[in-house]
């Protein structure tokens, strides 16, 4: 096969996938040409042209198609940078180096290589999709900007690049963190105090629903079958998908109540119990221990879809049914509620599925509040003993 029927195979696979990118040949070089922002405003494009400098035979190829791969990333994380495509060489060459990209797929592979069941490599890719593939996006294309810094520096300026005190800034934190052990890279001393941000900001814990306002929006959902998703969520703090992966039959009339998260869900088999209890009859929950199929037909199947999916089938539905709130409020306001019943941070931990440290830290807040006031209570009853004396 001649070069320019292997470019027109590269060209057709990368357009079946959305690239409005293709790999050229002229003369003896490969370019690469389409819709690309303009230099004088980004946010207008025209048909552009980047010499690659790059001889056209197979060789050359492969190199011109990870160059086209990372440019679609940097156009889709809105973050393509004309600087970076130009050198002020003559032939144009592209400062980049291909062993840290390499590794990255070998990071990838590594992560997956253990999986030895069907619900355990489901559980992965969800995990991966959510929690890694978009830090390791974005660090891909920092280093591609930064070429010539020590990678301890990128990884540094990939954390600082998402919001302080944001969640993804603590996720980011810790998919690198697990990233660099696979490297054996020493990450800065500071990294995890930099890294803070998981808990709930104070915009977050001002705006969480009332119990009044949850039971209102239930209310307000036209389809029985999503108001069972919403009461469910609401009553066990569940997470968008753990609806559909639960042991619902202690729902029944003589049921304890208590439901079974099941093993194939993101963090395992956990038991959870109702807070408010009243919210059973109150949703009318005890329908689906007669009957779970009560709950939408939606594809659970995870040989063919993933937990991420079926969780954005719920906020989705939240969006639709312009319910004013997101699906994670009902589970924080869940966790809030836990602990003003006075529940064990530990066990409601348990309950939810995380650690206590994490627990602790997301609803450090109303945690403090509580211990305040029952140190409060204490010693005012102190004090009244001791005026009854």
């Amino acid at each position: 096969m001649n070069v320019i029927q292997e470019i027109n195979n590269v060209n057709e696979k990368f357009a079946t996938q959305g690239s409005k990118l293709r790999i050229e040949k002229r003369g003896e070089k490969l370019n690469i040409r389409g819709s690309l922002p303009s230099k004088e405003d980004k946010n207008n494009f025209k048909i552009q042209r980047i010499s690659l400098g790059i001889k056209a035979d197979t060789s050359g190829l492969e190199e011109a198609k990870k160059k086209l791969q990372l440019i679609n990333l940097q156009l889709e994380l809105n973050q393509f940078e004309w600087v970076n495509w130009i050198s002020n060489t003559n032939n144009n060459q592209i400062k980049i180096d291909y062993e840290f990209p390499k590794r990255l797929n070998q990071f990838e592979e590594f992560f997956f290589k253990e999986s030895k069941s069907e619900y355990l490599n489901s559980t992965r890719k969800t995990t991966w999709r959510s929690s890694y593939k978009p830090y390791l996006k974005r660090i891909l294309t920092i280093y591609s900007a930064y070429v010539n810094e020590d990678l301890e520096k990128i990884f540094q300026k990939t954390l600082e690049s998402y919001e302080e005190g944001s969640r993804s800034r603590k996720q980011c934190a810790t998919s690198l963190g697990v990233l660099a052990k696979f490297l054996d890279i020493k990450l800065p001393e500071d990294w995890k105090l930099n890294s803070k941000g998981y808990g709930l900001n104070k915009a977050g814990f001002r705006n969480l629903p009332t119990d009044e306002l949850i039971e209102k929006l239930w209310e307000k959902i036209p389809n029985k079958s999503w108001k069972f998703v919403f009461g469910l969520m609401a009553t066990y703090g569940l997470r968008n998908h753990e609806v559909f992966f639960c042991d619902l039959s202690s729902l029944t009339k003589f049921g304890d109540k208590i439901i079974r998260v099941l093993p194939t869900t993101k963090t395992g088999e956990h038991q959870v119990w109702p807070f408010h209890p009243e919210w059973v009859e109150k949703f009318e929950l005890s329908k689906l221990g007669e009957n779970p199929g009560l709950l939408p037909n939606i594809n659970r199947n995870l040989k063919f879809t993933t937990l991420q999916n079926i969780g954005k089938t719920i906020t989705d539905q939240f969006k639709r049914y312009s319910l004013q709130i997101k699906p994670y409020d009902l589970r924080h306001a869940w966790a809030v509620r836990t602990i003003f019943y006075n529940l064990p941070d530990t066990v409601a931990a348990r309950m939810m599925g995380h650690s206590v440290s994490l627990h602790t830290q997301t609803y450090h807040h109303w945690i403090t509040k509580r211990d305040q006031q029952q140190a409060v209570n204490n010693a005012l009853l102190k004090i009244k003993r001791a005026k009854s004396i």
